[in-house]
């Protein structure tokens, strides 16, 4: 990024904060100041946040219930935002707490008998930002200590740095630091709730079960125990020592103080964050804050340089993204340089293709696909460079798709210990899986029990034949339908399209032990569809139906960070044992007979036993799934077209796996409702059309494509990166992987309407051509920069693993592009099982094929 006079600048009132209203938040060169454009707090976007010369530093400035609240703790509902130009303000109406959380059952927080409204004002004056509270009534005199304004400050690179508070100076620490103080929990409802009569009084989320038993530690009680301050004061400073970062914050109104926490002590994902207590008694201006960030004169923002950190097959489309300041009107010219044992040799040089502004940023494009000799290459744009990056037409042959297999894949298996040489990633896990879900019952993770177990389990009842086979989905550890059935179902079609040979981890089943890098002669892909298959099977059968999910039962194995094996006491039949959850959902379970006919094509030959269970189990979903009926407790608008979508798929499936009539007919049967429903259906009845070979049905799914190339094209037209990208709160990475997924189908089932580039962009974009500073592959341990503080099992040490694939860059609402290097933010970095990964590997290898790599490409 650019600076100016040294690296220091100055920093000054220039132009001052001036709302700029085609955005709607307040700019001063380059720092940006956003008030409640975004709303999601437990996601650390919301409320007054501040973006400094390219990077978020602060944000959630907002009324908390808790000086340092987690997760789970109360939140405001957003009522109204109005932004006035003429008075350069920003008022938003909030009202407190935003029940609507708790009744959804994402919640598990009893919020306390207090209602209160209330309107926070950001208003621009020269250099600062002055932020106003203002309350319809006073704090009752129980919450008084409790009702704060706060603003969280991102650790992440804050640690090692200096702070001052008045007088008192610090530094930032690695870890919370003690002593700890204890704040009354006046407002926290514990109710008993341990009955089945009490927990089937109504539809609840249950806080005793979510927040642990009756004997010991209970988590939402326990964040009574915050740190105590770092620091007390009326004005504190942040990054006194660099002008980039160094922002004030001075609280002006009468009886407040401003209290330095490290909200890490009693949340382990917590951010630094400032605080002031409400007075007694306030109303009007009950807090004010005057917020003055340091203005660089001159700065802008990069040039930045974006290429597949992996590199390029020499076939393949090759273009550099470049992102600029839209402040920045002059070009330069990018060129392509060969790094060779002497130095940097110049190879290509053109005229950058201006694209235009996506997001905040202007684009412009670099073309050198024309460049094919082997080497290592970097494009440098002014003083701005690329990462080093292979073009080779073994470029994705080693070290690319492989570590999904080789590490990811066996480090998530469920009911199994991990080991890698001298390391266990984790010891055998979850051998007391599952008790039936209790009834009528929202668990804090979206899974819903309703007034019937679905089979002859009652609640609370040990279902056997559960604790095998699975992945641990996520940071939560759970094995969702969707999660478990989707990977088996994409590894399948891998193998299915590929011929995927890979052996390099012993797996198994008998012992429950798996050996990375030990090969055992068995192919790994078959091994890791075979251990998913016996959960989504097994399932099955012991309940007689599809699980929604298996899932651990309090908000303490919930939130566990380490090893898996310490959730339960793997003992069946006591009160730590995860629940299985079931529901009446038709497309889910349409989907999951596709996929698992897709897995009896996999399985046989190499397990017949369960390729055979796998197919009767499909069989029978088709049979009997009425895509009429959803009684689950939350309902879908659209439900009816996505079942017939998804009982669709399963014909499709059903009709590759065995050719029998029924499915062909069935097909048939849906030629009116296929044209209509193209853009969901497309890609998987092109094989249904080669199989059948009827022509009223080709003319009918032909008569679509045109269409559904068009809406393709245009929102692909919509980004500098080639593939339909529209960001929201949590990363697009595993949505446009699954469109790469989909769109590969398309290509081969209809090559002269559908071309290959959206397959080679879709990966592109995961492997590095994203939007911005990051410059990171999304592919953990994959390509010269690469995502290596992720949300996996291990992300307490800051780590990550090999092969797992983050939900990657996020929308900072309106415009502004971030992944941050920080292991508890989800909606960034997080690894998930059904598409994340294996999507992933899925793309390398459909280029490879695209690209004629070779026969012993997917070995």
């Amino acid at each position: 990024m650019s600076k100016t006079n040294d690296g220091a600048g100055k920093a000054g009132l220039l132009n001052g904060f001036l709302l700029n209203e085609s955005t709607g938040y307040f700019q001063n060169q380059g720092v940006d100041v956003m008030a409640f454009d975004d709303f999601y707090p437990e996601g650390h976007q919301s409320g007054v946040s501040i973006l400094m010369h390219g990077q978020r530093v602060a944000t959630n400035g907002e009324l908390r219930f808790e000086q340092t609240p987690g997760q789970w703790q109360p939140i405001p509902k957003r009522d109204k935002r109005e932004v006035d130009a003429s008075a350069n303000t920003v008022t938003t109406w909030l009202s407190f707490p935003d029940e609507s959380k708790h009744l959804s059952g994402f919640n598990p927080m009893i919020y306390p008998d207090f209602r209160l409204s209330y309107k926070i004002t950001a208003k621009g004056r020269g250099p600062d930002i002055v932020v106003t509270a203002d309350l319809d009534q006073p704090i009752p005199e129980r919450f008084q200590g409790k009702v704060c304004f706060n603003m969280e400050l991102f650790p992440g690179t804050l640690f090692g740095k200096p702070w001052i508070m008045d007088k008192k100076q610090g530094i930032f620490p690695e870890q919370p630091n003690g002593p700890t103080i204890s704040l009354t929990p006046n407002y926290l409802y514990n109710g008993d709730y341990s009955t089945e009569e009490s927990r089937n009084s109504e539809v609840k989320t249950d806080i005793k079960h979510l927040s642990g038993d009756n004997k010991g530690y209970n988590p939402i009680i326990a964040d009574d125990i915050i740190a105590a301050p770092y620091a007390v004061g009326k004005r504190f400073t942040v990054r006194p020592d660099d002008p980039y970062s160094r922002f004030t914050i001075e609280s002006k109104s009468v009886g407040t103080e401003l209290k330095l926490y490290d909200g890490r002590m009693n949340h382990n994902n917590g951010w630094f964050v400032v605080s002031s207590e409400i007075p007694a008694g306030a109303t009007a201006n009950a807090i004010e804050w005057v917020i003055t960030p340091s203005v660089i004169d001159g700065w802008t923002y990069g040039p930045i340089v974006q290429t597949s950190q992996v590199g390029y097959h020499s076939g393949q489309p090759k273009v550099a993204i470049i992102e600029l300041d839209k402040r920045v009107t002059g070009r330069e010219k990018p060129s392509l340089f060969k790094v060779t044992e002497t130095g940097d040799e110049e190879v290509f040089t053109a005229d950058g293709q201006e694209w235009g502004q996506f997001l905040r940023y202007n684009y412009v494009k670099f073309d050198f696909t024309g460049v094919k000799d082997e080497g290592l290459y970097k494009v440098r744009y002014g003083q701005a460079e690329s990462s080093i990056f292979r073009i080779a037409d073994d470029v994705y042959d080693r070290g690319v798709w492989q570590p999904v297999l080789e590490y990811f894949l066996p480090v998530q298996m469920c009911h199994m210990r991990v080991n890698e040489k001298y390391r266990v990633w984790h010891d055998l896990c979850h051998m007391d899986d599952a008790q039936m879900a209790p009834l009528n019952f929202n668990h804090i993770d979206g899974y819903a029990q309703g007034s019937s177990t679905l089979t002859k389990y009652k609640s609370g009842d040990v279902v056997p034949g559960l604790n095998i086979g699975g992945w641990h989905d996520a940071g939560d550890d759970d094995l969702r339908l969707g999660s478990q059935a989707g990977e088996i179902y994409i590894l399948a079609m891998a193998y299915e399209a590929f011929g995927v040979d890979y052996d390099e981890t012993a797996i198994d089943q008998e012992t429950r032990i798996v050996e990375i890098h030990q090969p055992d002669g068995k192919n790994d892909i078959l091994q890791q569809i075979e251990h998913g298959a016996l959960s989504v099977v097994g399932a099955y059968e012991a309940l007689g139906r599809p699980y929604r999910g298996i899932i651990n039962r309090t908000l303490r194995q919930y939130v566990l960070l380490g090893d898996t094996s310490a959730m339960t006491d793997n003992v069946m039949g006591n009160e730590d044992d995860r629940w299985v959850f079931t529901e009446e959902n038709p497309p889910a379970e349409l989907t999951a007979a596709a996929q698992l006919a897709c897995v009896y094509r996999a399985l046989k030959g190499f397990n017949d036993e369960l390729a055979g269970k796998s197919l009767a189990a499909a069989r029978e979903l088709f049979a009997v799934t009425d895509i009429t009926r959803d009684t689950r407790l939350y309902k879908v608008a659209d439900m009816t077209d996505r079942a017939k979508a998804a009982k669709l798929h399963a014909a499709t499936e059903l009709l590759l796996a065995t050719g029998e009539d029924q499915y062909k007919d069935y097909i048939l049967s849906q030629v009116d409702f296929i044209p209509g429903a193209i853009e969901n259906v497309g890609w998987f009845i092109g094989r249904a059309d080669k199989a059948i070979g009827d022509a009223g049905l080709s003319a009918a799914i032909r008569g679509a494509l045109p269409a559904l190339k068009e809406s393709l094209a245009k929102q692909s037209a919509e980004t500098p990166f080639g593939i339909p990208y529209r960001p929201y709160i949590w990363g697009a990475g595993w949505i446009i992987q699954r469109l790469g997924f989909q769109y590969y189908y398309l290509h081969k089932a209809y090559p002269d309407v559908f071309g290959p580039d959206l397959v080679y962009d879709a990966l592109n974009f995961i492997l590095g051509c994203h939007p911005g500073t990051d410059r990171m592959s999304f592919a953990s341990g994959v390509g010269a920069n690469n995502v290596t503080v992720a949300y996996g099992l291990n992300r307490a040490d800051w780590s990550f693993i090999p092969g797992g694939v983050v939900s990657g860059t996020a929308l900072i609402r309106p415009d502004y592009p971030e992944l941050l290097v920080f292991p508890y933010l989800w909606q960034q970095v997080e690894y998930v099982l059904g598409g994340g990964s294996s999507n992933y590997m899925f793309l390398v290898l459909a280029a490879q094929q695209m690209l004629g790599a070779g026969a012993d490409a997917a070995r």
